[in-house]
């Protein structure tokens, strides 16, 4: 009775560690916007690593984002594009920090987060991004918003109508 005590509560105590982790790794996995008259607003908080890493939908599917404004594109893994039937069309070469890559192009239908809504945004498919099923948003999204960075927050403002 006692080894079966240990063992609950050691596999409580790694769920909820685990939940903490993914806390840490991304902590905007509900992102929550701001609607004022003519703009969204959505505040995105830097996860313990830098980054600002947020939940949200590409095509109606659930994903991970990390906002990158050093991309062009929205930057695809090939795995992720594969789960959620994205055709990849015309081949076509980018220079990244590692060197030139081959992607394949590709149009969006929408893509969401929070109550920041896009629809028929270019991006890429990567076949060289393997580990991790982190899509890059780059700038083909981030230019249509107004952002600020200040502290540990990153604001992103998309003004309705224009």
């Amino acid at each position: 009775m006692v080894i079966a005590g240990w063992v609950v509560a050691l596999g409580l105590l790694a769920w909820l560690f685990g939940g903490q982790l993914d806390r840490q790794r991304n902590p905007n996995a509900s992102v929550v916007s701001q609607r004022s008259e003519g703009v969204v607003e959505t505040v995105l908080l830097r996860n313990r690593y830098g980054h600002y890493v947020a939940s949200g939908s590409i095509n109606g599917h659930p994903v991970e984002f990390i906002i990158d404004t050093g991309a062009s594109d929205i930057s695809i893994p090939a795995g992720v594009a594969d789960r959620i039937g994205l055709k990849r069309g015309p081949a076509v070469t980018y220079g990244t920090a590692n060197g030139f890559i081959q992607a394949y192009q590709t149009v969006l239908n929408s893509v969401t987060l929070g109550d920041i809504h896009l629809t028929q945004v270019r991006a890429s498919i990567n076949p060289q991004m393997t580990e991790r099923d982190e899509i890059l948003l780059g700038m083909t999204f981030l230019k249509h918003l107004e952002f600020t960075q200040s502290g540990n927050t990153l604001t992103l403002r998309q003004l309705l109508g224009s």
